[in-house]
């Protein structure tokens, strides 16, 4: 990118010149390139200016007075605005460059990142370093690193299963086994019928017991039938 500083080296106006002056003095200083473009004596550069300045920023006549600045072709501003970019320490930003590292503008656009963002840019360099390392850090390391904090996590971890066992002991003993889940009785009904008195075995007659005598013709008959 190309800073161009639009004046007029034959100005009669000595308003003019001293701006002119003063913006190519400050520029100097701030060691920022610049190329000067003489609208006095080049009516190409004239022309360009003035088509190239933003309806807005035009005075009211049309015509813009030197010192016109541009970015290449982007325009900055002119004297007015240069100098209230200089009075806040913002010049770079209005040329639309980056400002040296160490510098005062540099400094006040790193504070206001701070405020917009809450966090100082270094200190979150410095968490993104130190969270690396930890990723790469050796489990022996973690353990002995690892503060008092984490020693009650792991604690508090621990005691809820402890503390289930308890919980799962004492349901047992609330709710001991009733009698219909123990071991059911037998009823009478179930138990043994004992023997009735027909089930016994009929106790044998004297009739059966005695011998039926024997008649003689079936004892001819006998005799008959071994003859």
């Amino acid at each position: 990118m190309v800073i161009k500083v639009y004046l007029a080296t034959a100005s009669g106006s000595t308003a003019i010149k001293k701006k002119q002056q003063d913006v190519v003095g400050f520029l100097e200083a701030l060691k920022v390139d610049y190329t000067e473009f003489d609208i006095a004596t080049n009516e190409e550069n004239r022309m360009w200016m003035r088509e190239n300045v933003p309806g807005e920023k035009k005075p009211t006549n049309g015509i813009p007075l030197p010192p016109q600045i541009f970015n290449d072709q982007n325009y900055c501003g002119d004297y007015d605005t240069f100098f209230n970019a200089k009075e806040d320490n913002e010049v770079f930003a209005f040329l639309g460059l980056a400002p040296p590292a160490g510098s005062k503008e540099a400094q006040l656009a790193e504070k206001a990142l701070i405020l917009q963002n809450g966090k100082d840019p270094e200190e979150h360099h410095k968490t993104s370093a130190e969270e690396c390392n930890g990723d790469s850090a050796a489990p022996e390391d973690l353990h002995k690193t690892s503060g008092p904090g984490e020693a009650a996590e792991e604690s508090e971890m621990k005691e809820p299963s402890e503390k289930e066992e308890e919980v799962e002991h004492k349901d047992d003993e609330e709710h001991p086994v009733t009698e219909d889940e123990g071991e059911q009785p037998v009823t009478e009904d179930e138990e043994e019928e004992p023997i009735t008195e027909d089930e016994e075995e009929e106790p044998v007659t004297e009739e059966e017991e005695e011998e039926e005598p024997v008649t003689e013709d079936e004892e001819q008959g006998e005799a008959a039938t071994e003859s």
